[in-house]
């Protein structure tokens, strides 16, 4: 949708990869009543605009699917990314074999020359039952304000991400739409891209891990567009444009003690087998879930211990996890800076400790009280690189050896 600026450069990099077999499904879109609305017909023209690009472009295999055109366009109350992921990945599951494999990229998106081999080349070793949560990596733009705002939010993700891997949750994914495969048998196993207008990479990711083999690791990553966008409530856009009014309201980073919780709830479920105990995260479950009896069905339905464990882990799933830490967050009055800080130092105590003088500035054992606000964009990258190996040593060491999937 309006990707007359951005599509060429992906467009580009799907032309680069060293990978031959493979086509490009290309969803343009808008709602259809936008043709009829003055401040909205721009956007519309230069969907036109980008089918005729496409129409002429040859250097790779296209699959155009036009939802833009007068009287093609999303009926109301439908559409959004959503609904444009899911349409576009449906008509491949419709002539698609088991194995092929859907790659989800947006339309702003850049990807190396080897991605898409490398992909093959994963998928290849683990089999069809499989899906992986891409890599991603946000690029400087250059502009003080969103590379401020980008990196906050970055932060924000890989914080959390590596906290629910530090303590054994399987929903550490990062729900990113344009970084995720999955095989066509897994799509249809876990029953297809749900349809909502947004968060749908969430939902979709949290499918894939209930019903088949979901991988963190791939050495080839994605580089999402770090850029403003209204379009959705949630991901990069709506973070960074929410983020330069000062809104990080819907991006908390909590006290580890949140973390530390689930982390100790996960860890009574062998327990919880043989008898009910309380956790710290009963309360929360019994009221979200409206039921004082949260793992007796479970007990009942489920005589192997094993099993079991993982249908407490479908329970306490992503969607749990993340409400779990925003009801209380409030319990928490110190600021972003002095949780993440505080956090880090410890547990990641050591990767301080051989971090850049930057990272050691801002939350080494002698820093002093600092704000995303006026630390400078070399400090918080350097913070954010620290973030990102720490998250990438778990992704490979969760990857582990491809037997264990395969055998």
């Amino acid at each position: 949708m309006d990707e007359l600026d951005s599509l060429p450069h992906t467009l580009d990099a799907l032309s680069a990869q060293d990978y031959s077999d493979f086509m490009v499904w290309i969803c343009v879109n808008q709602p259809e009543s936008w043709w009829d609305d003055a401040e909205r017909i721009q956007k519309c023209e230069a969907n036109i605009n980008t089918l005729d690009l496409l129409s002429d472009f040859d250097a790779v295999p296209l699959r155009i699917l036009d939802y833009a055109s007068c009287s093609k366009g999303w009926s109301p109350r439908k559409g959004g990314v959503g609904r444009a992921r899911k349409t576009v990945m449906d008509a491949i599951f419709a002539e698609a074999d088991n194995n092929d494999i859907i790659v989800s990229l947006d339309a702003d998106t850049l990807v190396d020359p080897d991605y898409l081999s490398t992909l093959a080349s994963i998928f290849n070793e683990v089999g069809k039952d499989a899906a992986i949560s891409i890599p991603y990596y946000h690029r400087l733009t250059g502009d003080e304000k969103i590379d401020r705002v980008m990196l906050r939010y970055e932060i924000y993700l890989r914080y959390y991400a590596i906290n629910l891997w530090r303590v054994g949750s399987p929903y550490c994914y990062t729900a990113l739409g344009s970084a995720m495969a999955f095989t066509v048998f897994a799509y249809k196993k876990c029953g297809g891209m749900p349809p909502r207008e947004s968060g749908e990479d969430f939902y979709m990711l949290q499918k894939l891990q209930k019903t088949c083999t979901l991988l963190h690791w791939s050495p080839s990553r994605v580089y999402p567009a770090a850029r403003l966008s209204d379009r959705v409530a949630f991901g990069t856009g709506a973070a960074l444009t929410k983020g330069l009014n000062s809104d990080w309201s819907s991006y908390p980073i909590c006290s580890t003690g949140r973390f530390d919780n689930i982390g100790a709830t996960i860890a009574s479920f062998s327990a919880l087998f043989d008898e009910d105990i309380e956790t710290p995260m009963s309360s929360f479950l019994r009221q979200q879930l409206n039921c004082n009896d949260l793992w007796g069905t479970l007990r009942r339905n489920h005589t192997s211990r094993e099993r079991f464990i993982r249908a407490c882990h479908e329970r306490l799933d992503g969607l749990r996890i993340f409400q779990y830490l925003r009801s209380e967050q409030n319990d928490y009055p110190q600021a972003a800076e002095q949780n993440l800080t505080k956090g880090l130092q410890k547990y990641y105590s050591d990767k301080i400790n051989g971090a850049s003088e930057s990272v050691k500035s801002l939350i080494g054992k002698e820093a002093e009280k600092w704000s995303f606000s006026i630390a400078s964009i070399a400090r918080l990258d350097a913070l954010r690189i620290m973030l990102n190996e720490i998250e990438e040593e778990y992704r490979s060491a969760d990857f582990g050896d491809l037997r264990r999937f395969t055998g």
